[in-house]
């Protein structure tokens, strides 16, 4: 296994555990990426990983944590799109700069979510849903996990795309959103495959629409919401590792080297697809552009909703 040296130091990386800051609170979906991406590194870098949870404030407590702690390798940051590319957009103010606070390692993953209705709503196709939501002008409500979460963002870069009029029912987490859309007290829901699934599968939930791209092999038959009329529109969660500010470069790339075999994992790749999530995996300089672009598309989403952190 190869050792780096340390600059200016004998001893080599990693020689203690590493932990994981996840800036969301413990028992989210987003765990269920962390735990086993962190058994992968322990794996690869013959020390433990501990995923560590340091959620509020909408990532930022966990965000200035990491962007303050040592540029040693054993404190690492996973990241997601409301944290890195939303953030500094949504607050008047946020304790870290998305860009200048970290060291990029990798883009690791990304996943759509899915356009949801709970079956009572008369419509199957993304024509028929715009369609539904501009005659009730206003009235149908959609549920998210939260202010400013990507499934909100997902929600508000279609009404910005198309000029429909819903309203945004917010929730404090994923779990009190679905369970509402499941009982008919709200009736559309913007959320990930991973929770959803089983319920579209019982026919508890009908799915309309993919924000992605492209279509999940788990759904074959949902088409993407660009390819059912709304040409252009793409909307994902994206999964970043990083480093506290001026991380040595060569841990950094043994971090990305390890990352990247990871992602080459067969179990780990078909857990990942499983979950509708796809794996990525590039180099530090391209994570630092993605996230400059995806900085710029959503403060314009943000800017045309007028959304303000609730």
């Amino acid at each position: 296994m190869c050792q780096v040296a340390y600059l200016g130091a004998a001893e080599t990386y990693p020689n203690r555990p590493i932990r994981l800051i996840l800036p969301y609170p413990a028992g989210g979906g987003t765990d269920s990426f962390a735990r086993p991406l962190a058994q992968q590194l322990s794996a690869r870098l013959g020390q433990p990983v501990v995923v560590e949870n340091r959620g509020g404030a909408g990532g930022s407590i966990g965000m200035e944590y990491v962007s303050r702690a040592p540029a040693d390798g054993y404190t690492l940051l996973l990241a997601l799109t409301p944290q890195l590319a939303v953030n500094s957009s949504l607050y008047e103010k946020i304790p870290y700069d998305p860009i200048k606070s970290f060291t990029p390692i990798s883009l690791i993953a990304e996943a759509p979510y899915l356009l949801l209705v709970n079956p009572e709503l008369p419509v199957n196709t993304v024509k028929e849903f715009l369609a539904l939501a501009k005659a009730e002008n206003g009235k149908l409500t959609y549920a998210t996990s939260g202010s400013g979460s990507g499934a909100h963002m997902a929600a508000e870069l279609l009404i910005s795309m198309t000029g429909i009029p819903m309203t945004h029912v917010p929730y404090k987490g994923g779990g009190p959103a679905l369970s509402d859309v499941l009982a008919g007290h709200v009736k559309v829901l913007f959320a990930p495959a991973v929770s959803s699934m089983q319920y579209i599968q019982a026919g508890r939930l009908r799915a309309i629409a993919i924000t992605g791209d492209k279509r999940l092999s788990s759904l074959p038959n949902t088409p993407t919401i660009a390819e059912a009329g709304v040409p252009g529109y793409d909307s994902t969660v994206w999964y970043a590792v990083l480093a506290p500010p001026n991380t040595p470069r060569d841990i950094v790339m043994r971090v990305n080297a390890e990352l990247l075999q990871s992602l080459k994992d067969p179990a780990f790749k078909a857990m990942l697809h499983t979950n509708g999530i796809e794996p990525l995996g590039t180099t530090p300089e391209a994570l630092t552009s993605y996230i400059n672009k995806e900085l710029i598309k959503w403060a314009k989403v943000v800017k045309s909703a007028g959304l303000k952190a609730e």
